[in-house]
């Protein structure tokens, strides 16, 4: 059975108040088509994982200027003023996380993992407010599972039982989020038939995909 929606169809699962993951880096290889169609359904509230909130024109970026995010879970910010803005202004939550924690947490709620033992932070204002457990002589952080509703993930090649090829950087942290949400919808930049992507080059297999979306290229 074809998991082929509209993208109006996907968006009328996404609605205020839920945990989004996204995939991406600073909008390369992101789901980006979705999120404009977020941006136009001014959906509200949502908290956002990723491992950024982009630049201001682009993808999650959009999001955050739009005053759509609550909370963001992140690795940097950098790169969109406008999330320190409001950060400060205290109309937006942050919590920043290490980009490799934040992908292992990712990694831990989709393997069905307790947590993460890292040495991460130790000593720093991340360690705030975390369990510290000793292991072998040595200090370790345990960092809880990151899970999300839903994530909004982007692949090169997706055939129409949702199994997935990332080509180059289109890679970065979608197949981790894939796992790792009670609803995955893919976007795709292109849409083949069952048998058209070889088995060896399926990078996520079509089990852990509810909806595909037909993307820009």
């Amino acid at each position: 059975m074809s998991k082929v929606i509209s993208l109006e169809a996907a968006l009328e699962k996404i609605n205020d108040g839920s945990t989004i993951m996204v995939g991406g880096f600073i909008g390369v290889g992101g789901p980006n088509t979705v999120v404009d169609g977020l941006l136009k359904k001014n959906v509200k509230d949502l908290t956002l994982i990723a491992n950024d909130t982009v630049i201001p024109e682009v993808g999650t970026g959009k999001l955050v200027v739009n005053k759509q995010i609550k909370k963001a879970i992140v690795s940097h910010i950098g790169t969109n003023p406008e999330t320190g803005k409001q950060m400060n202004a205290g109309e937006m939550e942050v919590e920043l996380v290490p980009q490799g924690t934040l992908a292992e947490r990712i990694r831990a709620a989709g393997s069905g993992l307790g947590g993460v033992l890292t040495p991460t932070g130790l000593d720093t204002i991340v360690e705030e407010g975390k369990e510290k457990i000793q292991v072998c002589g040595k200090t370790y952080l345990l960092e809880l599972p990151l899970k999300a509703d839903i994530a909004i993930i982007r692949g090169s090649k997706v055939d129409k039982k949702g199994n997935v090829y990332y080509k180059a950087a289109t890679r970065n942290f979608n197949p981790l989020m894939a796992m790792a949400a009670d609803m995955v919808i893919v976007e795709a930049e292109e849409i083949v038939e069952v048998g058209e992507i070889d088995p060896n080059d399926v990078m996520t297999p079509g089990l852990f995909v509810d909806f595909i979306v037909k993307g820009e290229n």
